[in-house]
């Protein structure tokens, strides 16, 4: 019973606008926890090497970005990491067609885009972190 509702649920979140609204939901879900969890216990820095090196990665703030959310401040969770951000968007808009459009692109390109996101994201941590002086 509950395995055929939970199987229901998944086929649903891969196609259409149900799916979106089921992704959404469950970011959401996970945002709120998240935002929950680091109120009542902030396990401090998540990024080992942030926390080895001082350096950033340039996925650091993603976490950042869902407490912010779930906390309810939208511009300082767009400011934690606004690649993280647009990621997130993507997966949740996935199931609009989305999904099917990137895996079209020809591999060269994915990578193309890819790298160059991932670098603005480091320039754009490093920046937050003070660790690059503009």
């Amino acid at each position: 019973m509950l395995g055929g509702i939970v199987s229901r649920t998944l086929t649903a979140a891969r196609h259409g606008p149900l799916g979106v609204v089921l992704r959404v939901a469950a970011m959401a879900t996970a945002a709120i926890g998240a935002a929950w969890i680091h109120r009542v216990n902030d396990p401090g820095v998540l990024c080992p090497l942030r926390a080895f090196t001082g350096i950033p990665c340039p996925m650091c703030g993603g976490t950042t970005v869902f407490i912010e959310f779930g906390s309810g401040r939208p511009a300082q969770a767009v400011l934690a990491n606004p690649v993280a951000l647009v990621g997130a968007a993507a997966v949740a808009a996935a199931p609009l067609g989305l999904g099917g459009r990137w895996w079209a692109l020809q591999p060269k390109t994915r990578a193309w885009m890819l790298g160059t996101a991932l670098a603005g994201a480091e320039l754009w941590q490093l920046v937050r972190f003070g660790v690059l002086r503009v």
